[in-house]
C-alpha cells in the first residue's frame, strides 16, 4: 500500500487477516513495563508541551511588542502635539 495515500475500507478488507498466532506472537507487557511506558509517554507530552507554549508565548509577546511599539510611534507625536497646543493656548490666552 502507498503510505502517501489515505487509506479506504477496500485496502482494510483487502489486507491478510492475521491469524491468532499473530497476535499471541506479540509480546505482552508486564505491570511495571506498562506503568514504566506510560510515564515515558506522559513525560515526553509534558516536555513537548512546555516546549510549544514557551514558543507561542514568545511569539505572541513579539506580535503585542511590535503592536504597541507601532501603536506608540503613530499616536505619541499627536498626543504630545495636542498637549503643547492645549498648553501655549491657555498661556496665550492668560497673557
Amino acid at each position: 500500500m502507498d503510505r502517501s495515500r489515505i487509506p479506504v475500507l477496500t485496502d482494510a478488507v483487502a489486507r491478510p487477516r492475521r491469524s491468532a498466532a499473530d497476535e499471541v506472537a506479540r509480546p505482552s507487557l508486564t505491570e511495571s513495563e506498562l506503568a514504566e511506558l506510560q510515564v515515558r509517554i506522559a513525560t515526553g507530552s509534558f516536555i513537548l508541551v512546555e516546549k510549544l507554549l514557551h514558543q507561542a508565548y514568545k511569539e505572541m509577546e513579539a506580535t503585542l511588542f511590535d503592536e504597541v511599539v507601532g501603536r506608540l510611534r503613530h499616536e505619541l507625536p499627536e498626543l504630545i502635539d495636542q498637549t503643547l497646543r492645549e498648553h501655549f493656548e491657555k498661556d496665550l490666552k492668560d497673557g
